[in-house]
């Protein structure tokens, strides 16, 4: 497991197995299924989470207000959703809405 290769081809592999390591019950193959279902959707709204984040971060690196109050304006109502439905944890969004809103007001 010393070749970086072999660790993502095991790695790979795992994940593509991932729907076979189930119990026989009918419930536990269920409960696998949907545990699937909600680390897809869960995977998805964070990383839309996270691109808006960016894109704020990167208007006010460009220190262009407007773009970066539009960007925000769109981006928070995405992270408060994220952390309603406990993607990210509720004091994390508060904490960067925090300080985005007050490098904003600083440009």
């Amino acid at each position: 497991m010393n070749n970086p290769a072999s660790y993502f081809l095991h790695l790979e592999l795992f994940v593509s197995l991932r729907s076979q390591f189930v119990a026989n019950s009918a419930g536990s193959k269920k409960r696998a299924r949907q545990a699937e279902t909600r680390r897809n959707q869960n995977a998805s709204l964070r990383s839309m989470a996270r691109t808006y984040l960016k894109r704020v971060i990167i208007a006010i690196a460009a220190g262009d207000k407007e773009a970066a109050q539009a960007a925000y304006t769109t981006a928070m109502p995405i992270m408060d959703g994220a952390a309603s439905k406990g993607i990210f944890h509720k004091n994390k969004v508060a904490r960067h809405k925090s300080r985005l809103n007050a490098q904003i007001k600083a440009l």
